[in-house]
């Protein structure tokens, strides 16, 4: 399976990313000089075709139809066609779990807007998460927009899908993850720092996390706001809990 990534960021870190088996970089003139001139990379190092901006443009609404995506016009002159990274399996996350220390995971739970789950992602590379869980269902896709917005973070996360997140959850807080949940019910506001492996759990900003889910999670915390204003974009929302969870 394929993708289209957008965005010089995006496609820079997916060109660095060692695991990527890439198809072709599509470029103009100027996509070209912005590769060197920000990231110091030569479009020959790569399977590259350089392309004037129209017949560029073109090659993205082809390659936008072929993969089921809507075009938007191309920014930064780039475009690159690529196999997908691997996608994980709760199996996998129990066997890191074993063999690594102190791992940084973070659950997202009933997040469907893609603006807002690349925000969160690019959130989670700054601050070194290692694993972000998703649904196998009921989320947000990895289109060519939430790669530019993303601004490459998915080169360095790994994710893990999820077909129950109560049961696999559970499980991991059996085998020793500590489990906190963002909720602006809970009355505790403050956290210790991690001992070990971290799970943070985050829900969308209308549901909140879901009843199922917050069953089987012992600790909650919430974001004490100090102003008239009670409630944050979810993203926004991470970005603070995440300093809270894994600074």
């Amino acid at each position: 399976m394929g993708e289209l990534i957008i965005g010089v960021h995006s496609i820079a870190h997916a060109l660095m990313n060692k695991n990527r088996n890439l198809i072709k970089l599509y470029a103009n003139e100027e996509g070209k000089v912005e590769l060197q001139k920000k990231y110091s990379l030569l479009t020959k190092d790569f399977p590259s075709e350089i392309l004037k901006n129209h017949h560029l443009q073109e090659k993205g609404k082809e390659l936008f139809q072929k993969y089921d995506q809507t075009y938007s016009r191309l920014p930064s002159g780039l475009l690159l066609e690529t196999n997908s990274l691997e996608e994980r399996d709760p199996n996998w996350l129990n066997e890191k779990i074993s063999t690594q220390e102190k791992l940084k995971i973070l659950c997202l739970d009933q997040i469907t807007d893609i603006h807002n789950g690349a925000a969160i992602f690019r959130t989670a590379a700054f601050y070194g998460v290692n694993v972000i869980m998703l649904p196998q269902k009921g989320s947000f896709s990895l289109t060519p927009g939430f790669f530019r917005i993303s601004s490459g973070a998915r080169e360095h996360i790994e994710i893990v899908r999820v077909a129950s997140f109560p049961k696999v959850i559970k499980k991991l807080s059996e085998k020793g993850v500590e489990v906190i949940a963002l909720s602006e019910h809970a009355k505790e506001s403050e956290l210790e720092p991690a001992m070990g492996h971290r799970l943070l759990v985050l829900g969308a900003e209308e549901t909140g996390i879901s009843h199922a889910l917050l069953r089987v999670i012992e600790k909650q915390v919430s974001l004490a706001s100090r102003g008239p204003i009670a409630s944050l974009n979810v993203s926004v929302a991470s970005a603070l809990a995440m300093d809270k969870s894994f600074s």
